[in-house]
C-alpha cells in the first residue's frame, strides 16, 4: 500500500480498510480489532477532510493561487 498525504491517499486507505472488513475469513477478536481500527480511521478521515475544506475555503477567501491546495492532491494546470 502506497502512502501519500493527499485526499486520494486517504481514499485508498479507506477502501483498503473496507476490503479488510468485508473479508469473511476475519472473525472473532480479529474482526473486533478491524472494527475498532475502522472507527479510528473514520474519525481521523473526518478530521482530515474538514481540514482540507478549511484550507480550500481559506485559499478562496484570501484570493490566493487559483489552483487547489497541495494537500488535496490535485495537480494545478
Amino acid at each position: 500500500m502506497t502512502t501519500n498525504n493527499t485526499l486520494s491517499g486517504l481514499n485508498d486507505h479507506l477502501f483498503d480498510q473496507l476490503k479488510r472488513l468485508s473479508d469473511s475469513q476475519i472473525t472473532g477478536e480479529k474482526l473486533r480489532e478491524e472494527i475498532d481500527r475502522s472507527k479510528a480511521m473514520s474519525g481521523m478521515a473526518v478530521n482530515i477532510i474538514e481540514n482540507a475544506k478549511l484550507a480550500l475555503e481559506a485559499q478562496r477567501t484570501l484570493g490566493g493561487d487559483k489552483g487547489a491546495p497541495s494537500m488535496l492532491g490535485i495537480e494545478n494546470k
